[in-house]
């Protein structure tokens, strides 16, 4: 997702922030949090998010989470044992040895919690197989993400930029008090003490303990003032491949996800919704529904019409039988055909000027040779395995609500807006996701407000479950907005690419929301144009305009955001160049990406890999495709051949990837795989197209994810970097569609100019 909305926040909670004293010092002690007094929370020292190198060397000031209070959220979402040493608000230590790790982020199968634990268990010296990880509650003055301001979420694939070092300080900081504790009851020097797998010994003496046994000495401890970390030669766990954390529980059933949620006499409910975006409730009649047995209730809320059942089965049949008459008079009625007519024509059409290097039209006019080419993208949605559900309690001074929160100061808020509440008496229990690819992140917390609604139109007589079924996410979701690129390309007489022009034509995520006056203070969204406004390649002469239409369907940031076009249209658009230059694909990016290093350095080594150049079976064919997004380098290289229908069937990929210092190298290689099979997908088989504006598919038998007969063999190779850590999440996405489409541009000679595949190499309407 976007960085914008994080920014957003830091603006709108300006004075907030200001009372609740987030401008601290370097040293804050937290004195609450514990129970029986036996233990402390102490400030954490907080790096600012950016390229921190892992030798923990930064000029940015640290900064410690304000005082706790009274009545503040516990530290993690499990009550403080009266024998547990609260470290900080990131660390508990239990008498049994277990080190919890309370994360700031949510995790979604993204390896969240094993990175942020490995940063604490590498400066605690914990025993790994003792180490736990549990959410924190929702809290932006302890938890926030540091330099974006008082705001707590995950997203941009900011997690482990934006805590490393924050969570290397938090278990370097417990260790002092656990090494402090043992030298003041042993009376010997700090110094002379070691600590490894959870143990503390001197050897002078021959004593040695356990975290556990010292558990309840440390917490009187002084808080050390600064944070003494590891040289990286001294890793133990960072950049090791150490066993995910939160896989024991997925296996064994144990594993909490929203929908495993259970309140004492809880009700379900699910919410009829107009067929077409922007729809109104003109009427309804709920006595069929109320008919169903197990139905106990319908209710009208701003976003339809929600039945409320004893189980899931009842409310499902209920919304069946329920007839709803909908007011489709601002709504949007155009078919995806009708809006690619409407886009198409804009492309001819000078739009707002983005980027403007030398002179692109003159160089253009004078080039030896010109190339042009139309990209079209469609609509998609997220389509994660765990639809949205969200469970809520409302009373009448409190509002829980357990969800997957990917936002939770976002979801906070708009329980308490939608509730009436003040936002300190809505607690966000934040669970496992099944899958996100940003859509459990919306700008106004819309689920969050949906559920609390409907508690609130019953009066929270009882607890509500409210559940999306895939139907309902991908006939009524948010999507990828649909863009069209065109890009003329200009070469001299020895080949080389003298001009390069791009015009952009599509929807806006953050145009007409709440966010647009603070994120587009030049009228420009930037992330629809993100990949394509940073082309590394040294080209003199480059122009990059906009056009930012008006749809009525709802968009939102999918996987990797704009990169999902932009790497697709500049990386195909630069082989169709090179290829007219006669040039090697390879040898040109290295020439051209000369200035740019890490970028060279993944295309160099990606080549090396794959055998580029060595020859290949007759049928089958190489691409490759290199892209920077969330500061992490990827450089993909595609092998495929043909299926029976023309298809490209794609049989191997190797992957490049500089993420900075990767914390777990077996996560890295995780979410390059599937990033890989995300973005494939997307490019061969996916589509949300509409028809007289309703979404034509509904589940994944016309949404079709990567089924395992076609996933590919994906080969990841890791530039080693003594860089902070950047993100994972997304950057696998960008390259593949057009490592694929180069190589099917090399087996056939022919350009994919539209996604998915098959629409561009079949043909035909939407």
């Amino acid at each position: 997702m976007s960085r914008n909305y994080i920014q957003w926040f830091l603006k709108q909670h300006a004075e907030r922030a200001e009372a609740s004293s987030l401008t601290i010092s370097r040293r804050m002690i937290l004195t609450g949090g514990t129970a029986a007094g036996a233990g402390l929370v102490l400030g954490v020292g907080c790096r600012r998010r950016g390229k921190t190198p892992p030798d923990g060397k930064s000029g940015d000031k640290p900064g410690d989470p304000p005082p706790a209070k009274p009545g503040d959220p516990p530290v993690g979402d499990t009550p403080v044992a009266a024998n547990d040493f609260v470290a900080n608000a990131f660390v508990r230590i239990s008498p049994d040895d277990t080190v919890t790790v309370i994360s700031k982020h949510i995790e979604f199968g993204q390896g969240t919690y094993t990175g942020l634990a490995t940063a604490v268990a590498e400066e605690l010296d914990a025993d790994w197989s003792k180490v736990r990880v549990e959410s924190a509650p929702a809290d932006a003055t302890r938890y926030n993400n540091l330099a974006m301001g008082p705001f707590q979420g995950t997203g941009g694939s900011n997690a482990m930029a934006n805590a490393f070092m924050q969570m290397r300080e938090a278990g370097a900081k417990a260790r002092a008090m656990l090494v402090a504790a043992a030298a003041k009851a042993w009376g010997v020097e700090a110094g002379e003490i070691t600590v490894a797998d959870s143990k503390v010994a001197h050897a002078g003496s021959g004593k040695a303990a356990t975290f556990g046994e010292l558990a309840q000495q440390a917490a009187t401890m002084e808080v050390p003032e600064k944070a003494t970390l590891k040289d990286p030669k001294d890793f133990k766990l960072i950049g090791k491949t150490a066993a995910r954390v939160d896989v024991p529980a997925k296996t064994d059933g144990s594993a909490k996800f929203t929908i495993d949620t259970v309140r004492p006499q809880m009700v379900t409910a699910l919410v009829a919704r107009s067929p077409r975006f922007g729809g109104k409730v003109k009427g309804f009649d709920a006595s069929a529904a109320k008919a169903v047995a197990g139905v106990v209730d319908v209710v009208q809320v701003p976003t339809g019409v929600a039945v409320l059942a004893k189980n899931f089965w009842a409310a499902r049949k209920g919304r069946e039988a329920l007839k709803v008459d909908w007011d489709d008079s601002e709504a949007e009625t155009r078919s995806s055909e009708q809006l690619f007519e409407e886009y198409r024509a804009l492309l001819g059409q000078e739009g707002k000027s983005v980027r403007s290097d030398g002179d692109a039209a003159n160089a253009l006019a004078g080039a030896a040779k010109v190339l042009e080419a139309d990209f079209e993208f469609p609509y998609l949605a997220h389509a994660p395995m765990e639809p949205l559900d969200c469970v809520v309690n409302l009373g009448a001074d409190k509002c829980d609500v357990w969800m997957g929160s990917q936002m939770p100061t976002g979801d906070q808020m708009a329980a308490a807006q939608v509730s009436g509440l003040d936002a300190q008496k809505v607690a966000i229990h934040t669970l496992l996701a099944g899958g996100s690819f940003g859509r459990r992140a919306t700008p106004n917390s819309d689920l969050t407000a949906e559920a609390v609604s409907i508690a609130k139109a019953i009066e929270g007589r009882t607890p509500v479950r409210l559940l999306w079924t895939r139907e309902d996410d991908i006939r009524g979701g948010r999507y990828r907005p649909m863009m069209v690129h065109r890009l003329r390309g200009g070469l001299d007489k020895a080949g080389n690419i003298v001009a390069w022009q791009q015009r952009v034509v599509g929807q806006s995520i953050m145009k007409g929301t709440f966010l647009e006056p603070m994120v587009m203070p030049d009228g420009i969204d930037s992330t629809m144009v993100e990949g394509a406004s940073t082309l590394p390649y040294e080209i003199p002469n480059l122009a990059l305009d906009l056009h930012m239409t008006e749809v009525g369907v709802p968009v939102l940031w999918w996987r990797s955001v704009g990169h999902t076009h932009t790497a697709y249209t500049t990386e195909v658009f630069f082989d169709m160049l090179v290829r007219a230059a006669g040039r090697d694909p390879l040898e040109e990016r290295l020439r051209l990406l000369a200035k740019t290093p890490r970028l060279h350095a993944v295309v160099k080594l990606v080549g090396e890999k794959s055998g580029w150049g060595s020859p290949l079976p007759e049928g089958k064919a190489r691409g490759i495709a290199m892209h920077k997004s969330f500061d992490t380098f990827v450089a993909q290289v595609a092998e495929i051949s043909l299926d029976a229908r023309g298809m490209p069937k794609v049989e191997r990929v190797v992957c490049a990837v500089d993420c900075g210092i990767a914390i777990n190298p077996d996560n890295v290689r995780n979410q390059m795989e599937g990033g890989v099979g995300y973005g494939l997908a997307a490019a061969l088989h996916n589509e949300i197209t509409l028809k007289d504006g309703k979404v034509m598919q509904s589940n994944f038998h016309d949404y079709q994810p990567m089924r395992i007969h076609e996933m590919p063999q994906v080969e990841v190779h890791i530039v080693p970097s003594g860089e902070g850590p950047t993100g994972m999440g997304e950057p696998g996405v960008p390259p593949i569609a057009p490592a694929v489409a180069n190589a099917y541009m090399q087996l056939t000679g022919k350009t994919i100019h539209r996604l998915p595949f098959r629409r561009g190499i079949e043909g035909g309407a939407a």
